[in-house]
């Protein structure tokens, strides 16, 4: 039996790992899962019980990124949005977050612990020794070393070091950003609180809380979207003027009242407008837009975003507009957000992403190093996931040279460019490279090994194949192989794949038909076809295992089955060896 003489209540834990993450959004989630995957020791702290920040349930920020079909983000993003798809045809918030908790439980590099906040940090030098961790459901503290440290919260904690950092919007006349109409102020954009409704089939007037506000036609801002169809609530916003970290309980409370007392005035409203619709669920937790911003060797502005950011240590892009949103938010009287086209993508360079002042130090998320402007096209949540997975790959490659995040950009730019497209991610300005052997292959559909895995402004990239049809690499002398590597169309256009905003259906959303579900790859050895890997159930893009180091003169890839069934034709747009 426990008893006070020979038990704590409060316990101490200790943890190492070559990289620490600070954040369990969709930006801290890759990155964790990117170095993880190629062999660092990961540790992933997040301070709530699920797993995704502004995507997860809890919030349901829509994954906004890259304008265009063309340009949709794919790499870790992709993977979980499919399995996603594959597991939640209906997608239930409730079982997408295990879909983003299943991808880090998975993951044997990973020492994953939710519930706990970062709350101080031990430095060496100008490095992070170590963070403490403070986990309310089990009252334990939790110390957390490592080599390198991420911050991926969004909130910046990891400021604790010592880190450099802007909060605030910069005047025009200091980086030359036009579009900025005023700043040199500490102001922010807001955070928001969504609305999900569901149909009904009787109307019940709502009542809304006492606390609420009880809006009025005279009352009501003006020039916002008070109807439900095509509506995401993003304009619930508040907290611009106030500080969006240390006032977000108060910002909470005002975003509720907001947010009742619009449903309040759409629901009851005369015209009927709402009176086949339910409140759903309201969120309890804001999302945030904006807080902090760290300091690397580069702050994105801009000028970088307009001119498409083409920049030689690219590692990651963006492609939504520059999206500023108006400090008042909810209670201005003009516009709430300004938007100014952008290229998409924009290249977004790996400078951005460690600190300049601590030598072990990344970030990914909104709080890279960025100018106001430069962040809200930035910000959204399918271009941090890229910046996550950016990171975390860069950490991998710190822990394989014992180098600083400074010293990859420096020395080991070009080989993280290469493992990043080798892993399904698009930089914009290149193309991925085609290893040797398949370069010299004789191969039967030519389109498969061009480095474009998508298609691109207008122009099919890949090779439509029947069930049973054969794509073929052959060599007139007989190869040692050691690895094969397929990209699948998953059709990026498809936006079903995306987690819904406003109302909760009943409607399946069927995997992409052109994706292969079933398919198996053979080499000639001794001038004889044999089966080496064999797929079913399959529902991703990026395909890639070893192959048996035998000398062979040709290897096949045959899709048996599409996920559209019968004779739909498979969609590859890449096919190669190494």
């Amino acid at each position: 039996m426990k008893t006070p003489e020979n038990s704590s209540i409060i316990s101490t834990r200790s943890h190492h790992a070559d990289l620490v993450v600070v954040g369990g959004g969709l930006s801290g989630l890759f990155a964790a899962i990117a170095a993880a995957r190629h062999g660092a020791g990961v540790i992933l702290v997040q301070d709530r019980p699920m797993l995704g920040g502004n995507a997860s349930s809890e919030i349901r920020m829509g994954i906004m990124g890259a304008h265009g079909d063309d340009n949709k983000e794919t790499g870790l993003l992709e993977e979980v949005q499919l399995d996603n798809i594959y597991v939640n045809p209906l997608r239930r918030y409730t079982r997408w977050d295990d879909v983003l908790y299943s991808a880090v439980v998975r993951e044997k590099n990973i020492t994953l612990l939710l519930n706990s906040s970062v709350h101080s940090v031990a430095m060496a030098g100008n490095r992070i020794r170590s963070v403490t961790a403070w986990n309310g459901n089990e009252y334990c503290s939790y110390l957390l070393s490592g080599d390198y440290f991420a911050d991926c919260s969004g909130d910046g904690i990891l400021r604790l070091s010592g880190a450099d950092f802007r909060i605030g919007r910069e005047a025009p006349e200091e980086f030359g950003e036009h579009l900025t109409q005023v700043g040199n102020d500490n102001r922010t954009m807001g955070s928001s609180i969504l609305l999900q409704l569901r149909h009904c089939s009787e109307h019940r007037p709502f009542i809304a809380p006492d606390w609420a506000y009880h809006f009025t036609e005279e009352t009501i801002p003006k020039n916002r979207r008070l109807y439900p169809e095509n509506n995401n609530f993003w304009w619930i916003e508040y907290g611009g003027n106030i500080d969006t970290i240390g006032d977000a309980n108060a910002i909470a409370f005002e975003l509720k009242r907001i947010a009742y007392g619009v449903w309040e005035y759409m629901k009851n409203h005369p015209d009927g407008r709402c009176h086949n619709y339910e409140l759903d669920w309201i969120g309890s937790l804001p999302g945030k837009r904006e807080s902090c911003r760290f300091i690397g060797d580069h702050l994105l502005t801009q000028d970088d975003i307009t001119s498409g950011g083409l920049f030689p240590d690219v590692v990651c892009y963006g492609g939504w507009t520059l999206d500023d949103h108006h400090p008042d938010a909810f209670f201005t009287q003009g516009p709430q957000s300004l938007l100014h086209k952008t290229p998409s993508p924009f290249g977004i360079p790996y400078r951005c992403f460690y600190s300049r002042n601590v030598d072990n130090l990344f970030f990914a998320g909104r709080n890279i190093s960025c100018t106001h402007m430069g962040m809200s096209a930035t910000r959204v949540m399918a271009t941090c996931a890229l910046m996550g997975q950016a990171v975390g790959t860069a950490a991998a490659l710190c822990r394989r040279y014992e180098c600083s995040p400074r010293d990859i950009g420096r020395e080991h730019i070009a080989e993280l460019q290469d493992i990043l497209e080798d892993d399904d991610v698009m930089l914009p300005g290149r193309w991925r490279k085609i290893p040797a052997v398949t370069r010299e292959a004789q191969c039967s559909h030519e389109v498969v090994r061009d480095g474009i895995d998508r298609n691109w402004r207008g122009e099919d990239h890949g090779a439509w194949v029947a069930p049973g049809e054969a794509i073929t690499l052959s060599w007139p002398t007989p190869q040692t192989l050691s690895a094969c590597r397929v990209i699948f169309d998953s059709e990026l256009s498809f936006q079903g794949k995306r987690m819904l905003k406003l109302e909760a259906l009943e409607e399946f959303k069927p995997m992409p038909p052109m994706l292969a579900k079933r398919f198996h790859i053979d080499m000639l050895i001794d001038e004889e076809w044999r089966t080496i890997i064999s797929q079913d159930q399959w529902h991703h893009r990026l395909f890639r295992q070893t192959l048996p180091q035998q000398p062979c003169r040709a290897i096949r890839l045959i899709v048996d089955e599409t996920w559209g069934g019968g004779e739909q034709k498979a969609h590859v747009f890449a096919y190669d060896v190494r």
